[in-house]
């Protein structure tokens, strides 16, 4: 059974000012009661409003909070992949900065990899409180990837994961990526368990994603991860001196 010490929460920030300081506190009052040592990772990517502002002042203000500014804008996978690199806990929760994820569900999340020898936890939007549109986009793009990669993730979009701090450093960095990292996580043999959590409409801000653009380079990055899942070369030490 897997014994936790420690915890690495990172985040990808653009454009959510007010977001923040409402997701730390509730983040604060999620994990102070489980005993661990903690940190929580912003990464802005190149937000054009206060962002970066905002993560500063957390900072000088709690030492939980730790945060990273990239110089321009890389998207989600860059961002998920400078915070794993960085995360001092021994696993890793990321989730979305748009207050949508719901911290509550932190306490599950640990629970579940403990009960369960697992290396990965997922969430899966029992409810989803996102647009008819966006959901119906979702529910397409589940199936297809699931399709192409022979998975059965029932929600590949929910950004609220736990997993060891060890393999998601040994994930392939590349735009796209976090659409795939349970995938990821079970070609390096993984064992991964789902678990459904709440879902919550968007409180402050837009969306920072159109679902066309979404849909057009999802299908590209799809095609590499099967192309991947062949080619991977996935090998276990038995020994050594």
């Amino acid at each position: 059974m897997i014994d936790i010490k420690s915890v690495s929460l990172v985040i990808p920030v653009f454009n959510e000012e007010q977001n923040l300081p409402i997701l730390f506190e509730e983040i604060r009052k999620a994990v102070e009661p489980l005993s661990l040592e903690w940190e929580t990772i912003f990464v802005d990517d190149a937000s054009t409003d206060t962002s970066l502002a905002v993560m500063k002042n957390l900072a000088q203000n709690d030492s939980h909070v730790r945060y990273l500014a990239f110089e321009k804008n890389c998207g989600q996978s860059a961002a998920f992949g400078a915070g794993f690199a960085a995360a001092t806990g021994e696993v890793i929760i990321t989730m979305d900065a748009d207050l949508q994820n719901d911290p509550a569900d932190i306490a599950k999340l640990v629970e579940t990899i403990t009960a369960n020898d697992a290396d990965m936890v997922i969430g899966w939007r029992a409810t989803r409180r996102d647009t008819l549109v966006k959901r119906v986009s979702s529910i397409i793009a589940n199936g297809v990837r699931n399709r192409l990669t022979r998975e059965t993730v029932r929600d590949t979009g929910c950004s609220l994961k736990l997993m060891r701090t060890d393999m998601a450093r040994r994930l392939p960095m590349f735009t796209g990526m976090h659409r795939f990292l349970p995938t990821l996580m079970k070609m390096q043999g993984a064992k991964v368990v789902e678990i459904p959590v709440n879902h919550r409409p968007r409180r402050h801000g837009e969306s920072k994603y159109g679902t066309w653009d979404r849909l057009v380079a999802s299908s590209y990055d799809l095609f590499a991860v099967c192309w991947m899942q062949k080619r991977f070369a996935n090998y276990r030490i038995k020994e050594h001196n």
